[in-house]
């Protein structure tokens, strides 16, 4: 009786839906004795969806953002960014595995409208690629901020 019910509890478990947990993106800031880093990544994996960098004191930061689609074939161009109400443009450099780098000073209002709400949009082209800090991690980017400005 016993083995009986072991058999069926495990047939039953084996015909459960499988779930896969949901994706353990996060926001991780790096610093030390090199340049300060802010990327949402998946821990322990090479993946990646976005990141910022700075040589600490700068004033200049270097957003990368990855996209899925292949885009290297791309030209390099000028990118839209947008937080909030703030917008300007941008150098946009296209790198391999549809990576859109761009540059931003700390000191723009864009840079301090998206250190405040954690929103920035990038579009180049037809494409608009989102990068969203939720709330628990603004305290990265801020510190991030700090870290960079001159």
């Amino acid at each position: 009786m016993i083995i009986l019910a072991a058999v069926m509890a495990l047939a039953l478990q084996a015909s459960a839906p499988q779930t896969q947990p949901p994706s353990a993106w996060t926001w991780t800031l790096y610093e030390g004795d090199g340049p300060v880093v802010l990327a949402n990544e998946l821990p322990d994996t090479p993946n990646l969806k976005a990141t910022l960098q700075c040589a600490p004191g700068s004033s200049v930061v270097e957003l990368a953002v990855y996209d899925s689609t292949e885009r290297s074939d791309a030209p390099p161009g000028f990118a839209r960014l947008t937080s909030g109400a703030v917008t300007t443009t941008s150098e946009a450099r296209i790198g391999r595995g549809g990576r859109v780098e761009v540059v931003l000073r700390t000191d723009h209002p864009l840079f301090a409208a998206f250190v405040g709400s954690g929103d920035i949009v990038v579009k180049t082209g037809d494409q608009a690629l989102a990068i969203k800090v939720d709330r628990p991690h603004l305290a990265k980017l801020r510190r991030f901020a700090d870290r960079c400005a001159g």
